[in-house]
């Protein structure tokens, strides 16, 4: 029988939690009430709040009894997340909550590997749900109503989330292609190149492309931490353009540190790097509004990076490919680095890409394990894809 966790805030949530316990067991589930409220329990529960708040660093008293609640909710978030993160028998989990309980349950959904099933029912599903999803497969379910005792609506939304974490969890496991999988990062100005070094790769790799949006590099970092990516094949490094210089589309400044913590294979390049991201032109700070820029539809521009913060892209690139002790492979591709930094383009710039190359090469001690390769040619061109190929397939190897 598939266990599924029913996590919320017992002392505002109890008659909810209820109800949901008799929605999953009615449909064949074993659910499993954990309760993560600062409060007194006014129900009963399989997991209670101590044994939860003991996951704390600091123990159950860093927890519970506080008189500040922001302060108390902090702390569980904390003691939840690595309640789940030091191991649970657990096939889905279901939680609901208002701010606070959303803020505590979809952190530790946010530990659980992906592909298991995580439903939160929140009043705050229908805004910006990016906090408390990250670069997890949690979906979120708008409460419509508030959450504050059961009625005609939350019974309907509770009964259909219950049934389906309950369906999610039964739902037997697709089988794999048998295929080591391969993070590979895309955006569109790198998608020729990309689309080319998947068929060359996808005969012996399961190859997932992740889209260079920011979450896009994290997802595909958070896959390679966890064990599920055999190697890294990433051309397309842009979102370090949006960290560094206020874009849009940022990676996190931990970008590139699992390269090093998991040994794993990697090929990386500068796709992308000759651009900042930033959304309609009216949204782009003061500082860049003059500077040469490229609308590529209606509600995104970018802003072509200078010969200046192109050796800081390097200089940055080089400082997290120095700490990276497995095998690295870096190709700089001579004649532009995506689709509009190509002879004739609009963002076309030999001495900004100068620049940057030059950086990299000066920033890494490189080595027979850490190789920059210089490839004569665009990154979007048929021989681009050939060497990344046969680099990859020579350190996949080893």
């Amino acid at each position: 029988m598939k266990r599924i966790y029913i996590a919320g805030t017992a002392d505002t949530k109890g008659p909810e939690m209820l109800f949901l316990k008799s929605v999953v067991a009615a449909a064949g589930a074993w659910p499993v009430l954990v309760d993560v409220g600062t409060r007194a329990c006014p129900i009963d529960v399989d997991i209670t709040a101590e044994t939860v708040a003991r996951a704390h660093p600091a123990g159950a008293g860093a927890v519970l009894g506080r008189d500040d609640r922001g302060d108390a909710v902090s702390a569980m978030t904390e003691a939840f997340r690595n309640f789940v993160r030091s191991g649970t028998d657990l096939d889905g989990i279901i939680g609901l909550g208002g701010s606070g309980g959303t803020a505590i349950v979809t952190a530790g959904m946010r530990e659980l590997r992906i592909g298991i099933p995580k439903i939160m029912v929140s009043t705050l599903a229908s805004g910006d749900v990016s906090p408390y999803v990250g670069v997890s497969d949690i979906m979120m379910v708008p409460s419509i109503t508030d959450l504050a005792g059961l009625n005609d609506i939350s019974r309907v939304i509770l009964a259909q989330a219950g049934a389906a974490v309950v369906a999610m969890a039964c739902t037997p496991r697709q089988a794999g292609s048998g295929k080591p999988a391969i993070g590979l990062t895309m955006f569109g100005v790198t998608t020729q190149a990309v689309t080319q070094i998947v068929e060359r790769l996808e005969r012996d790799t399961e190859c997932l492309v992740f889209h260079a949006t920011g979450t896009g590099g994290r997802t595909m970092e958070k896959l390679a931490g966890s064990g599920m990516l055999s190697g890294l094949v990433d051309i397309t490094t842009t979102e370090i353009c949006d960290l560094l210089f206020g874009g849009v589309l940022p990676a996190g400044e931990d970008r590139l540190d699992v390269v090093a913590t998991t040994r794993l294979p990697y090929v990386g390049s500068v796709g992308a790097l000759d651009m900042i991201n930033f959304w309609a032109p009216e949204t782009m700070p003061a500082a860049y509004r003059d500077r040469l820029s490229y609308h590529h539809n209606a509600n995104v521009t970018l802003v072509r990076t200078t010969i200046d913060e192109c050796r800081a892209l390097g200089r940055w690139i080089g400082t997290k490919l120095n700490r990276c002790k497995g095998q690295v492979r870096f190709l700089i591709p001579e004649k532009g680095v995506s689709a509009l930094d190509i002879a004739g383009g609009p963002f076309f710039d030999p001495d900004a890409d100068a620049a940057l190359f030059e950086a990299i090469e000066e920033a890494v001690d490189w080595s027979d394990d850490r190789r920059l390769v210089r490839v004569p040619c665009h990154i979007n061109d048929p021989e681009f894809a050939d060497a990344v190929a046969a680099h990859w397939h020579q350190i996949a190897k080893g």
